[in-house]
């Protein structure tokens, strides 16, 4: 795979000095027309052996285009925040939003190969780093995201005369690091290694460049011609091929009966009795969250429901139990300017708590499989392939120590009918009702179902949903709270 890489290609410094200026040109009106479109990111992955010019090249990047719209990130060694997070936090953090370029070194490839070589694990779950690698840039690439991955080369000759002229040259040793040396005795098991992450993870949404690094002027002409010629290709082109998705339902139904319908929404609760149960399980929930085992979890609870369904009653009797020092809320509500330029899941991953904290988001990445999809605020093979990526995301929260709850908090039409009126009535309650909740009922129907599509796709061992007969507020509430009690104390004993 690399052995075009080994050629000793060069280009002299006239033939270099010729074609640069009108390279460069070329660059900064793509840059430039990149950031007046603002359709899409630019992410280039930096990876390859060392002393073969990754850091030069990006140097004379950000001299060649403007490097205010570039943003550099370099993924060394995890911080404590990082270690207290699910992995891939650290990566979503720093993507760049549409109408910038961002590169990553020490990106998700680096980690798997160096873990690799040095025996942390085997081929098998080398693979499986890979197959998360290329879904997370699947989603990153159908969200309008260009991918560019970079493999800068050199034989093991090469490799060792690099670092002997860097060693001699005064000026330059500084960019030697201990890296560097250790490379150079691991460096068959890295290209070895290497050639398996490129073999398995390029594909035609994020192929892999293969750049020879020996000479410094064919390395950088190289890189810049392909840079310009897939952004010029991806601006040219002003939108995304159409997909044709599936859009029937994923279980069947001949008798027209949805899922919401096995609920029985006429249980309750009295007084009294919903006094005692909420004070059992608020204290078990304050003993719960002070746990020695709570510093290897952390806790996401998401709030879906109908309109007046009873969330925000939910969500503070599960904070009256706790310090506020130890929760978070997050109201979700239509996306900003800053979110909607950045892929669908960025603004949920930002708020994934570190362990021994506990996030409650009112509303979620749920929106895009129910208002988006009811409303029309996205294509259907949008919505359809989000399912998967939901699946992605939780699981990886999940593989983290995350302990992940979902309520969808159900009422009938009848109820919701009174709420709304109630809520017309009480001046505390009337900024609650909008004219936008009364539109929604009239698509009661559509609701239901994208509801009982949602639970059937993405409601799995490790993230069930729990459907909360709300008809009856004490009941909803100490149901929600039992929910999240059971699931910590589920969590705890498995450690």
């Amino acid at each position: 795979m690399f052995e075009s890489a080994e050629l000793g290609r060069k280009i002299d410094q006239a033939a270099y000095d010729k074609e640069l200026p009108a390279l460069r040109e070329a660059l900064l009106e793509a840059q430039f027309e990149l950031q007046q479109q603002g359709r899409f990111p630019v992410i280039i992955l930096i990876n390859g052996v060392e002393g073969a010019g990754k850091g030069e090249t990006v140097k004379l990047l950000n001299e060649w285009m403007d490097p205010r719209l570039i943003q550099v990130s370099t993924f060394d060694v995890q911080t404590d925040e990082e270690l207290a997070r699910p992995p891939a936090w650290r990566f979503w953090r720093q993507l760049p939003p549409k109408g910038r370029i961002g590169i990553f070194f020490g990106n998700w490839y680096s980690q798997m190969i160096q873990g690799r070589i040095h025996g942390h694990f085997k081929d098998a779950v080398l693979d499986q780093a890979i197959d998360g690698a290329l879904a997370l840039e699947q989603m990153l690439c159908d969200e309008g995201a260009l991918i560019f991955k970079f493999w800068f080369h050199l034989s093991k000759k090469q490799m060792k005369t690099r670092l002997k002229e860097l060693q001699d040259d005064p000026q330059r040793a500084w960019r030697l690091s201990p890296l560097d040396w250790q490379q150079s005795k691991t460096y068959d098991k890295f290209v070895r290694h290497g050639e398996r992450v490129l073999r398995r993870s390029s594909r035609d949404f994020a192929p892999w460049y293969v750049v020879e690094g020996s000479d410094e002027c064919y390395r950088s002409l190289t890189v810049g011609r392909i840079l310009l010629d897939g952004l010029q290709a991806a601006l040219k082109a002003k939108s995304r091929p159409a997909a044709q998705p599936h859009v029937a339902p994923m279980v069947a139904s001949l008798d027209n009966r949805i899922l919401l319908d096995s609920l029985d929404l006429t249980q309750s609760l009295d007084k009294d009795a919903y006094k005692d149960m909420l004070a059992v399980e608020q204290a078990r929930l304050a003993m719960l969250m002070r746990d020695k085992r709570m510093r290897r979890h952390a806790l996401v609870a998401v709030f879906e429901g109908n309109d007046a369904a009873g969330k925000g009653g939910a969500i503070r009797r599960v904070a009256a139990a706790l310090d506020p020092r130890q929760y978070r809320i997050v109201p979700i509500a239509a996306p900003t300017e800053e979110e909607r330029a950045q892929p669908y899941l960025w603004r949920f991953w930002r708020h994934i708590p570190a362990r021994g904290k506990f996030t409650v988001f009112d509303r979620s990445w749920y929106g895009r499989v129910l208002v988006e999809r009811v409303e029309g605020f996205c294509q259907p093979s949008d919505w359809l392939r989000v399912y998967g990526e939901i699946n992605d995301f939780e699981e990886q929260l999940s593989n983290a120590g995350v302990v992940l709850v979902k309520f969808w908090l159900a009422i009938d039409q009848d109820e919701q009918f009174k709420r709304f009126k109630e809520r017309e009535q009480i001046a505390f309650k009337r900024f609650k009702i909008t004219e936008e909740d009364w539109r929604n009922r009239d698509k009661w129907d559509a609701y239901c179902d994208a509801v009982g599509d949602m639970v059937d796709r993405t409601s799995t061992s490790i993230a069930p949903w729990t459907l909360v007969e709300a008809n009856d507020k004490r009941f909803a509430r100490v149901k929600v709270l039992r929910t999240i009690n059971d699931a910590l104390e589920k969590a705890f004993a498995s450690d």
